[in-house]
């Protein structure tokens, strides 16, 4: 839409309860580039293009890394147990662009370039992240944290105050607002974190939930690792490093969805406790990153995509979506809220929808009688009143008890059933 009128959309277009008010401006500038992207090269060249900026991030850290002296079997170390980290995160979404502008960001503090040449690129990096993805957030807060160590050694008398890192925490501050939602964009963000993890969204949960605790056992596993490389080699740490490392764990504890920059962190911090020396001859080991990044960058983000054909995940019912619409029903459409974006996908400017996965476009009024429905505590004919809807596509797990009133409802015609959803339609004559 972005694309076709060029410029933004700046009123709501999608959800039935909500036409008309101001449509938040989150990521709309990876919006327009993957809306782009799709258009020319469809899903395939969607899949390369995302999982290049993805891997993008972990390389460009690397290369920095083996830039500035560390050994290719420290910067490959570093990569595989970030990539062991960071892998089940992996996902096609403007996240993505987030990893690669906190890539280059890394990147740049462990270059060490002259302060003017770091704010060079830092400024517009910091711009294109905030408007690519609104976590520019992380920057600062890791940016806050290498300052954090800067000042410290400087009030020991052990260094010179850290000025351009202090000036790059307040401009990462700053890019925060530098979105056409203005100050809003904050509340925005504090909504959104609010009402993902009430609807337990597993990113948004702690270490802890019962829904994460699969995952905390690869996280130890590489904290151990790490743990042991720090303390065979104490001298070769640099506390600026490890601290934004270890800020960035203390992050992913409270909210999971932090392991992918954490992850990030971990390479210049492990790139450096393997030296040139002691691993293998220097003329192999000169070569090592020359052909195995290449090698991993070209295989992972454009062979695999290519090879594997585009398909989607069984539990978004596509087909009964598109039953629905081959009915040419025109309306708002009630969907288990995941569906709601391929409904808006298939059906616009059609359809509309009670709901979908925009956490902050609800208010959390909306979304406590969302969670009452799924506990089968709403009945049908409130769900009607509220959004006199023309269709239905539910889960059959999380929406027992509506898929029984439907049933048993004449005036609603069963479309499609199995296992991963049911749809229904509102028979022709009848009236909401």
């Amino acid at each position: 839409m972005m694309l076709e009128h060029g410029g933004l959309v700046g009123t709501e277009p999608f959800a039935a309860t909500h036409l008309g008010e101001r449509l938040p401006a989150f990521g709309w500038l990876a919006q327009i580039a993957m809306a782009e992207v799709r258009l020319l090269w469809g899903w395939t060249g969607l899949r390369v293009f995302d999982a290049l900026c993805w891997l993008g991030g972990f390389l460009v850290v690397a290369v920095a890394c083996r830039r500035r002296d560390c050994s290719a079997a420290g910067v490959l170390l570093g990569l595989a147990i970030a990539f062991y980290v960071a892998f089940p995160t992996a996902s096609i979404r403007p996240q993505s662009f987030a990893v690669l502008c906190f890539g280059v960001l890394l990147a740049l503090l462990r270059l060490e370039l002259r302060p003017w040449r770091t704010t060079l690129f830092a400024v517009p990096l910091f711009l294109l992240w905030q408007n690519l993805h609104p976590s520019i957030s992380v920057a600062a807060v890791a940016l806050g944290a290498h300052a954090a160590i800067g000042w410290g050694h400087w009030l020991l008398r052990r260094g010179p105050p850290p000025w351009e890192i202090t000036a790059l925490v307040c401009l990462a501050s700053a890019a925060m607002l530098a979105t056409p939602d203005g100050w809003s964009a904050l509340h925005l963000a504090g909504e959104n974190a609010r009402a993902s993890a009430a609807m337990g969204v597993t990113e948004w949960l702690p270490l802890w939930h019962s829904v994460n605790r699969g995952g905390v056992w690869p996280i130890l596993f590489v904290i151990a690792v790490t743990g042991l490389l720090l303390v065979r080699h104490p001298r070769r740490i640099e506390p600026g490093e490890l601290a934004v490392a270890v800020v960035l764990l203390v992050m992913t504890a409270f909210a999971t969805r932090f392991v992918l920059f954490w992850a990030m962190a971990l390479i210049p911090v492990i790139a450096r406790m393997l030296p040139s020396s002691a691993q293998v001859p220097t003329q192999v080991q000169a070569r090592m990153p020359a052909v195995v990044a290449p090698l991993l960058f070209l295989a992972t983000a454009v062979l695999m995509p290519l090879r594997q054909p585009t398909h989607f995940i069984e539990t978004i019912p596509l087909a009964a979506i598109g039953k629905l619409h081959d009915q040419q029903v025109r309306g708002t459409i009630f969907t288990h809220i995941p569906w709601g974006g391929p409904a808006i996908d298939i059906g616009y400017p059609g359809w509309h929808v009670a709901y979908d996965g925009r956490f902050y476009r609800y208010t959390p009024e909306e979304w406590a009688f969302y969670r009452r429905i799924d506990r089968d505590q709403v009945p049908l004919a409130e769900v009607l009143r509220r959004y006199r809807p023309i269709a239905f596509v539910l889960d059959p797990q999380w929406n027992r008890s509506l898929i029984g009133e439907l049933r048993a409802d004449h005036e609603w015609e069963e479309l499609s059933a199995d296992r991963v959803a049911v749809a229904f339609k509102r028979r022709t004559g009848a009236t909401p």
